[in-house]
């Protein structure tokens, strides 16, 4: 089995920011050109790289796609970008264009039929991101809390085909206290689905530790703002992937 780690790029306004659990009022920008980002992380040896269009999530329309396809075009490397994908229109707008995976998250708690039937259609390009607050799915670029349990959507979608997860515990997004191994590793033994774990890494000890947990379905790590504040290099992460 092999543990991947996807170095993230979230972007607002154009711009490469990280945000502090998810609260859009707590932004720091770390690069003014995502292209430039993704073309650094490709030289480092990344094999994908995980895109959020966080206006995207906001509005609930695509907002930086045109950087996402250039990246997709551009640079020899995968793409999956999540944020503000809300129809089958959005899908096929992406993967049309080169992207490999996208990530449905708000569509999958406001239309569960067409998520299913989106999971029937493209497969393995659809990847769910369940996103918890508190053990619930937040929604509309976490400005709204379901009433939808991770876990039981994720056990429903598991049945209807999905074949990823990224599970983000927004409480620890953009700490950098760790991740929330427990939810991340009862994710994967509940539904038998892979999950990649998002958010609070903050250091290679915590790459380390998800890594035990690949027979539970745990099959890598997006990391963020560890690498934007030097914890540890893009190069460190990458020698914990196992081929």
């Amino acid at each position: 089995m092999t543990f991947t780690i996807f170095p993230a790029i979230d972007m607002q306004n154009g711009q490469c920011v990280r945000l502090e659990q998810g609260d859009f009022n707590k932004q720091t920008v770390y690069g003014d050109n995502p292209f430039e980002v993704a073309k650094e992380f490709a030289e480092a040896g990344a094999s994908w790289i995980h895109m959020v269009d966080l206006d995207g999530a906001k509005e609930g329309a695509k907002q930086n796609a045109e950087h996402v396809v250039k990246v997709a075009n551009e640079i020899d490397v995968k793409v999956q970008i999540g944020g503000g994908i809300r129809s089958e229109t959005d899908v096929e707008y992406y993967l049309s264009r080169g992207i490999d995976r996208v990530i449905i998250g708000s569509l999958a708690v406001r239309d569960l039929p067409l998520t299913k039937e989106l999971l029937r259609k493209y497969g393995p390009q659809i990847v769910i991101g369940l996103d918890a607050r508190d053990g619930y799915v937040a929604t509309e670029g976490w400005l709204e809390k379901s009433e939808v349990l991770a876990v039981d959507l994720g056990k429903e979608l598991a049945e209807a085909g999905a074949q990823t997860f990224v599970y983000t515990d927004i409480a620890k997004d953009g700490m950098l206290q760790g991740p929330n191994t427990k939810e991340i590793v009862r994710l994967g033994e509940q539904t038998g689905v892979d999950v990649i774990a998002s958010g609070g890494i903050k250091g290679i000890e915590d790459l380390q530790e998800l890594k035990k947990y690949q027979e539970q379905s745990v099959i890598g790590s997006i990391v963020g703002k560890a690498l934007y504040t030097n914890r540890f290099s893009l190069a460190e992460a990458l020698k914990e992937e196992v081929r």
